[in-house]
C-alpha cells in the first residue's frame, strides 16, 4: 500500500511540474502578446506622423523629394500634382493619428506608397548606381524603405478593431 501512495504522488507530481512550466510559458506568451497587441496603435500613430510630417513639407513646398516626386511623373505639372499628393498625406496622416476611417486610409496609404516603386522604373539612373539594381543610390535606399511603411500600413489595415 505504501509504495501505491509513493508511486501516486510521484505520478500526481511529474504531471503537476510540467503543467506548471507549461502555464508559465503560455502566461509568459500571452503577456508578450498583451504587448504586441498594444503595438499596433502605437504603429499606426508613427505612420500618421510621418504622413503628416512628410506631407506638410510638400504642401509647404519645402519637401526634398519634391523633385522626385514631379520628376517620376513628368506628365502631371509639378505646381499643383506634389502638394496635391502633400494634401493627401496631410489629411491621410491626420486620419490615422485621430483613429478615422483606420482601415481604409491605412489601405489607402498601403496603395499610395506602391505608386512611389514608380522611381525605380521611371528613373533607374537615379536610384542605381550605373545600372545595377543591386547597388541602390541614397534616392534607391529612401524608395526602397517604403516596403516596411507599405507592411505596416496593411498590419494597421487588418488589426485595427473597429469602434461600434
Amino acid at each position: 500500500m505504501t509504495s501505491e501512495l509513493t508511486s501516486e504522488r510521484e505520478t500526481d507530481q511529474a504531471p503537476t511540474t510540467g503543467s506548471s512550466r507549461t502555464a508559465l510559458l503560455d502566461g509568459a506568451s500571452r503577456a508578450v502578446d498583451g504587448v504586441l497587441d498594444r503595438s499596433v496603435p502605437l504603429l499606426r500613430i508613427a505612420l500618421g506622423v510621418v504622413f503628416l510630417w512628410f506631407g506638410v513639407l510638400k504642401v509647404a513646398g519645402t519637401s526634398p523629394v519634391r523633385d522626385l516626386v514631379a520628376d517620376t511623373v513628368p506628365f502631371l505639372p509639378a505646381s499643383w500634382f506634389v502638394p496635391t499628393v502633400g494634401v493627401f498625406e496631410v489629411l491621410a496622416g491626420m486620419a490615422l493619428v485621430l483613429a478615422v476611417r483606420v482601415r481604409l486610409v491605412a489601405a489607402l496609404t498601403a496603395l499610395h506608397l506602391l505608386g512611389t516603386f514608380l522611381v525605380l522604373v521611371v528613373q533607374p539612373a537615379v536610384a542605381f548606381h550605373h545600372g545595377n539594381p543591386l547597388l541602390l543610390t541614397v534616392t534607391g535606399e529612401f524608395v526602397l524603405k517604403n516596403l516596411v511603411l507599405v507592411a505596416a500600413s496593411l498590419v494597421v489595415a487588418r488589426h485595427h478593431r473597429r469602434r461600434r
